[in-house]
């Protein structure tokens, strides 16, 4: 067991604190489960007792919680229904041991085989999926115990069916009443109070309510009773094997695969989380090892739970003596208190289930993915569905196709993207990213290409390079930092682009690279390559080697024909892309606010809003931009009153002014090119606010001229080459204006 150095009497009375309300947390939530796993109630107790003690002897992780838990469960339960065996019966009670003990079998396997580097190729979406689809499963097997039903089996189809019916025939208000009060109080506690555990509270009231208001008489059907006592410990029947190879082994691999996946994704999750350092060997190790000790003790498989390890890192907990704290309550409960269970109203422990499983469904993941990555949307729908459909098994089956599908996918289509300048700034941007303030470098194409380079992607490689040159370009260079690899077949058609660039008078240069790379290159017969100086470790030192160094030439064409004016420039676009202008928008106003609450501009203030509304994706560029939407704003902030004091707006004005002529002059200093971005761009915005907001361009234009007015008193020169560029740009309009002219 992980103890940290540093570990206090205090930490650990907390600790122990803590595993006493986990073991009250686990009462209903395991007894639920250990009832969708065709087991009775009382078996979640069992196997909230050894397994969470052994997961806390043999972890490497401080704070995660292990026991009964939904997925395991479930396919479980449906296990047994595909067996023909009843849930709750004497066969289910041999039965499912002996599906625990061979998923421990399982999971020995994994740690001897070293299965944790296979769980890098199951993604989020499809574990995500998966995971979504067994939650909805179990919700549906469990809704008709909410008005007095039974459960369901099956799939989707079938427990509609199953609901319909039940709802019909058996449907009991006062249960209804009971187990949908039981959500609503779970799922609106869990916002308005998330660290109060409310499930042994309400478990403790339907015992209340069935003892004092007799409920049982009223028709609320109440859990079976059960001898005080811990569990007797017994080796499964191996001989249940027979006749049922196939059910079996196969099903039970693909619980082990659920455990081995989702508990080790969190646990990973919470290890980085919190700094902890977690050894994965080890983890899958104890998986099997709980496993065993769950199968000699009767129950279920065990698994790692993400709900309850999430409230006990609430509660700050240190150590894994919560677990041995929870599994010591655990023996006393068994010993002394079971033959409360039978006050317990079903429709309250089903609604504690399903409040819990509500929990587990990955429905946020769902829309992040909606948002972003529509392909990794359809792979999550895809997952869920099939386990909802076609059931767990070919759920799994479907997750690892899906998984193994999008690998190959991305692998043979990584992303690509064409680099330029952004003038008067190191480093190299994104061309095609929207609304980048970037420009070619002058006859020079960078390309960057980040995947692993082999006979898949090469030919799209060679046709992005050779689509990309014009009549002005005499370098391309391949930005390779995202190349880790590199095959025969990608070798070979890359020395024959090589060999045919060189033909038409280009240069051509690999860069960035990792020195594998060139290892892999000479060993697939491209030392041409290496010899001719082709291969370079940055994309500067090619720059260098073709004559070009800081600053970098830009394409004026390129400039002054296709860019237009944003408000997302270099590193703060390329960081934040489309909350580019959200964020600078929100930055301004919050700045602006500050200094009409406080009446002062605090620069000292005004750098660490910067800081925190960037983290950090802060440059020159985004500071002449905020400083020109900051103005705007004070601007309105006096218009409405807020900044009555007319002597004190006019200082904060002429501070924000001053403010921009030292960025400009700082500039200037750096280079043209930099001075002349920002006035392009202030130029277009001019243009821009005539023709969409013609009374806004008005409050700008008389804001610039205050401005220009004092920067011909503090710096003529720098007044003077701003009229000059802003004459070009008025130039390049005209000329556009003409040359669109029919």
């Amino acid at each position: 067991m992980f103890i940290p150095p540093s570990y206090t009497k205090e930490q650990a009375l907390h600790d122990i604190g803590t595993g006493i309300i986990i073991a009250l947390i686990s009462i209903p939530i395991s007894m639920g489960y250990a009832s969708v796993a065709g087991l009775p109630a009382v078996y979640g107790l069992y196997g909230s007792l050894l397994p969470p003690a052994l997961f806390a002897l043999c972890t490497t992780s401080p704070r995660f919680v292990f026991g009964v838990d939904a997925a395991p469960a479930a396919l479980t339960g449906g296990m047994l229904a595909s067996l023909g065996i009843a849930a709750g019966s004497t066969g289910a009670e041999q039965m499912v041991p002996l599906i625990t003990l061979l998923t421990s079998f399982w999971l020995l396997l994994c740690f001897l085989l070293r299965a944790d580097r296979v769980l890098k190729f199951i993604s989020e979406p499809v574990m995500g999926g998966f995971i979504t689809g067994i939650g909805l499963t179990i919700i549906c097997m469990q809704v008709p115990k909410l008005f007095g039903g039974g459960a369901g089996t099956g799939e989707f189809l079938e427990l509609s069916m199953h609901i319909a019916t039940e709802a019909r025939e058996k449907f009991h208000l006062l249960s209804f009443a009971l187990g949908i009060a039981t959500i609503g109080l779970l799922l609106a506690g869990k916002k308005i109070c998330p660290r109060l555990p409310l499930q042994p509270l309400l478990m403790l009231a339907g015992m209340a309510a069935t003892y004092f208001l007799r409920l049982s008489e009223r028709g609320v059907q109440t859990l079976p009773p059960v001898a005080p006592g811990l569990p007797r410990l017994f080796l499964p029947d191996i001989r249940l094997l027979g006749g049922q190879t196939k059910g079996l082994v196969l099903p039970s691999l693909s619980i082990a695969v659920v455990i081995l996946s989702e508990t080790l994704l969190a646990t990973s999750s919470t290890a980085r989380k919190h700094g902890d350092k977690l050894r994965p060997r080890q983890e899958i190790a104890a998986y099997a090892l709980c496993n065993l000790a769950a199968a000699v003790s009767g129950t279920c498989p065990v698994n790692g739970s993400v709900s309850r390890s999430s409230m006990a890192g609430q509660f700050g907990v240190h150590s894994q003596v919560m677990s041995l704290a929870a599994a010591a309550l655990m023996v006393l409960i068994l010993l002394f208190r079971t033959p409360l269970i039978v006050y317990l109203p079903v429709p309250v422990l089903t609604g504690i289930v399903i409040a819990a499983l509500i929990g587990t469904l990955e429905f946020p993941l769902a829309r992040k993915l909606h948002s972003v990555d529509r392909t990794e949307f359809l792979i999550f729908m895809a997952a869920m569905l099939a386990v909802l459909l076609l059931g767990t098994i070919y759920g799994v089956i479907t997750g690892v196709l899906l998984s193994a599908i999008t690998f190959i996918i991305r692998q043979a289509s990584p992303a690509v993207d064409f680099l330029g300048i952004v003038p008067g700034m190191q480093g190299f941007y994104s061309l095609t990213r929207k609304s980048s303030a970037a420009v070619p470098v002058k006859g020079v194409i960078i390309y960057r290409f980040s995947g692993p380079l082999f006979y898949a992607n090469i030919g799209s490689f060679c046709h992005d390079i050779e689509s990309a040159i014009c009549p002005d370009t005499k370098t391309v260079i391949a930005d390779a930092s995202g190349i880790g690899s590199i095959d025969a077949t990608a070798t070979e058609q890359l020395l024959t682009l090589y060999r045919t660039l060189s033909a038409q008078g280009l240069r051509f240069y690999i860069a960035g690279h990792v020195s594998s790379v060139n290892d892999q290159l000479r060993a697939f017969g491209a030392q041409e390559l290496v010899h001719r100086r082709a291969v370079r470790a940055r994309i500067a030192s090619a720059l260098e080697d073709t004559g070009l160094t800081f600053p970098y030439p830009a394409d004026e064409n390129y400039i002054s024909k296709e860019k237009k004016y944003n408000t997302q420039l270099a590193e703060f676009e390329w960081a934040f892309g489309t909350e580019a202008e959200s964020i600078m928008q929100k930055l301004a106003l919050a700045v602006a606010n500050d200094i009409a609450a406080s009446g002062e501009l605090d620069m000292e203030r005004i750098r660490k809003m910067e800081k925190e509304y960037s983290d950090g994706y802060w440059n020159d560029v985004a500071e002449d931009e905020f400083l020109d939407i900051l103005a705007f704003q004070i601007d309105v902030l006096r218009a409405e009153g807020k900044i009555p004091d007319t002597h004190k707006a006019h200082h904060i004005e002429q501070k924000i002014n001053e403010l921009h002529i030292q960025l400009e002059e700082k500039l200037l200093a750096r280079s043209t090119e930099a001075i002349q971005q920002i006035v392009h761009h202030r130029y277009m915005l001019d243009q821009q606010l005539k023709s969409r907001f013609p009374r806004l361009s008005s409050a700008l234009e008389l804001e610039r001229e205050r401005y220009f007015d004092q920067l011909l008193m503090q710096n003529s020169p720098l007044a003077k080459k701003i009229a000059e560029l802003i004459a070009l740009e008025e130039e390049d309009q005209h000329a556009a204006e003409h040359d669109a002219t029919p």
